[in-house]
């Protein structure tokens, strides 16, 4: 009998793969009584769906669009979550609807995979609600010089990402070679990048995208010799804290991850 829940909430949201990472966490630990679902929700039908769950729901993932929804619902955020200014993870507490971005966590799980976690010049391509964790990841690796790449001039809501860095935004088709940069994070989809993806690849890749797997921007780097890693390594790391946040336990790691890499890869 299922008597905990919990669910990622976004529309569309049929193609997420957070349930494979989160009932694989739960069959692994053989917590029997969990079951974690979709649940299709825009922006502005979030509050409603979250406020009129059954208390049988211990906690929300929130996809695009509804995370900046998610930390305006919230009782109380995380400091992370209230720097970033959006929210993908809400947990129900005693003083109510907690809001975190564990966004940030599936960005340094992938720095670390890329051995990028000691870098100072980054570039990160795009500047939407994706960038935004990256950034305060980033920053909180110790670059210190980044750079984002975006069609439109966001620099006033971008650079207190970045308290500490030197920061620029310059245009999507800019070139790279002379930032020299330790790592590029994509944000964007892969139509965006079509034509320029080895102008990109110069250093090791992380590519937010990963369906269809592997994405353009990755096989480039791959032709380049260049260490890179997918989107779905985010979603894992990401999702690796949002799964203690639910049970109170540990993530099992390794189950997950082979997991979604059964479906992904």
């Amino acid at each position: 009998m299922i008597q905990h829940r919990a669910a990622v909430l976004g529309k569309p949201i049929e193609h997420s793969l957070s349930p494979v990472l989160h009932n694989a966490g739960y069959a692994a630990l053989g917590l029997a009584d969990w079951h974690y679902e979709r649940i299709e929700c825009d922006a502005e039908q979030l509050p409603a769906v979250v406020g009129g769950a059954s208390s049988s729901f211990v906690g929300f993932s929130v996809t695009m669009p509804g995370k900046f929804a998610a930390l305006s619902f919230a009782d109380t955020a995380s400091d992370r979550a209230r720097a970033i200014g959006s929210a993908n993870t809400l947990v129900r507490t005693s003083e109510g609807w907690r809001a975190d971005n564990t966004d940030c966590d599936g960005v340094t799980g992938a720095l670390r995979l890329l051995d990028a976690l000691t870098g100072t010049t980054a570039v990160v391509v795009g500047g939407g609600g994706t960038a935004r964790p990256a950034l305060w990841a980033l920053a909180r690796a110790g670059y210190r010089k980044i750079t984002v790449l975006n069609r439109t001039d966001k620099s006033t809501e971008l650079a207190p990402l970045v308290p500490e860095a030197d920061f620029a935004l310059l245009p999507l088709d800019t070139d790279i070679s002379a930032l020299a940069p330790d790592v590029v994070v994509s944000t964007v989809p892969s139509a965006a990048l079509r034509g320029r993806e080895d102008a990109l690849a110069q250093a090791p890749v992380l590519d937010v995208i990963y369906d269809p797997w592997p994405t353009p921007l990755v096989q480039a780097a791959q032709r380049r010799g260049v260490a890179a890693v997918g989107g779905h390594v985010m979603l894992a790391h990401q999702a690796f804290g949002q799964f203690e946040q639910f049970t109170g336990r540990a993530a099992p790691q390794q189950a997950m991850l082979k997991a979604l890499e059964a479906v992904v890869l």
